[in-house]
């Protein structure tokens, strides 16, 4: 599964889309704040970071929505209140694969160049279509890159476990406990390829101490028998139990992979370390968990939002159906009603790290 040809979210702003189901995502997003204003606050500072008083923003996998402006936002937002005159002119980037509802970014783009209007900063916008494991913007010219909730997707399935036809779950839980140290450090392995090449291809189109902040699903654990430590067990959890009761075929789950990784602590400072573009300025787990998050989502609203992220790779890989849908919908309910009450949570987190490209 290539994510540049599946991973979008559900499009339009329907009952089942992403922009109408992404509280979660907006929550998270919350928590950049700070560190996106300190970065902003730090280019002000210096005049060599802004000899043409020109900025240069960008945000990587905006996806669609009102969480689309959310990290730029923060940023002009802090621009207006720390920078005097002359007047800032700022550039606003948004970037989304080209499967992304551009649609509704267009009318967001339109609505921040109006907010905008008059006193500085000024803001000229654009979208720029295209996969952040690719180059997409010229050498050392910008300032500062935002993403959230992006890079734990991968830029394909784990090599190792499509080649060699190894289920990301099997229905056999004996076989599934066995395999499961083999597919975590598939799914590792193709995390670090994708966020080495990620780190690699910022850090050219960054100036020298140019700013990068991001965010991801991340997991407490690095100890691969901790139980359910990534993102894509819980659809497959789901999905398995859908496979068992006959409503989707056994397999085709079992060439189902969900492009998604959630990397440890250890794993991040692992990878940027030894990629060596970036200096670490500051990297902070934030919880996540099914009970934090009910308490500002019910239930449903949660499994509901789980179906605008999934959707379209359902749809792509198991066909067109409003019964599958509607069954993992209520699938997932039922999952997380069970993870309310049961103890340990999952440990997923939501990474939060804050970089400084190095001269």
């Amino acid at each position: 599964m290539d994510s540049n040809q599946t991973v979008h979210m559900n499009h339009g702003e329907g009952e089942t889309s992403y922009a109408l189901n992404s509280k979660l995502q907006n929550y998270m997003q919350a928590d950049l704040k700070p560190l996106i204003e300190e970065a902003v606050v730090t280019l002000l500072e210096s005049a060599t970071y802004l000899p043409n008083n020109i900025m240069n923003i960008a945000d990587l996998g905006c996806s669609s929505g009102p969480n689309a402006i959310v990290l730029v936002a923060t940023a002009l937002d802090t621009i207006r209140r720390h920078h005097g005159q002359p007047a800032l002119e700022v550039c606003v980037l948004l970037n989304d694969l080209a499967d992304n509802d551009f649609n509704t970014v267009a009318k967001i783009l339109d609505e921040i160049k109006q907010s905008h209007e008059g006193p500085a900063p000024t803001v000229v916008t654009g979208m720029v279509p295209g996969s952040f494991y690719t180059r997409l913007f010229a050498s050392c010219s910008l300032h500062l890159v935002c993403t959230s909730n992006s890079l734990h997707w991968l830029s394909k399935a784990p090599e190792d476990l499509v080649k060699n036809r190894i289920p990301a779950y099997d229905g056999d839980e004996n076989l599934r406990r066995a395999r499961r140290p083999t597919v975590v450090a598939a799914y590792r392995r193709q995390f670090r390829k994708d966020f080495t090449l990620f780190l690699s291809l910022r850090a050219q189109e960054l100036i020298p101490r140019g700013r990068m902040v991001l965010s991801l699903v991340g997991s407490h654990h690095h100890d691969v028998d901790a139980q359910y430590i990534q993102p894509w067990e819980c659809p497959a959890f789901v999905l398995n139990d859908m496979a068992s009761r006959g409503v989707i075929d056994r397999e085709k789950l079992d060439s189902f992979y969900i492009p998604i990784h959630g990397p440890s602590e250890q794993e991040l400072r692992e990878i940027i370390e030894e990629e060596g573009s970036f200096e670490i300025n500051q990297i902070m787990q934030v919880d996540t968990s099914i009970s934090r998050t009910n308490e500002f989502m019910s239930v449903k609203a949660m499994a509901i939002a789980g179906r605008a992220i999934i959707e379209p790779m359902i749809v792509q890989h198991f066909g067109p159906s409003g019964e599958i849908m509607d069954d993992y919908v209520r699938t997932l309910e039922k999952y997380y009603m069970r993870s309310l009450i049961n103890t340990p949570e999952e440990p997923v987190v939501s990474m939060c790290v804050s970089l400084s490209r190095k001269i």
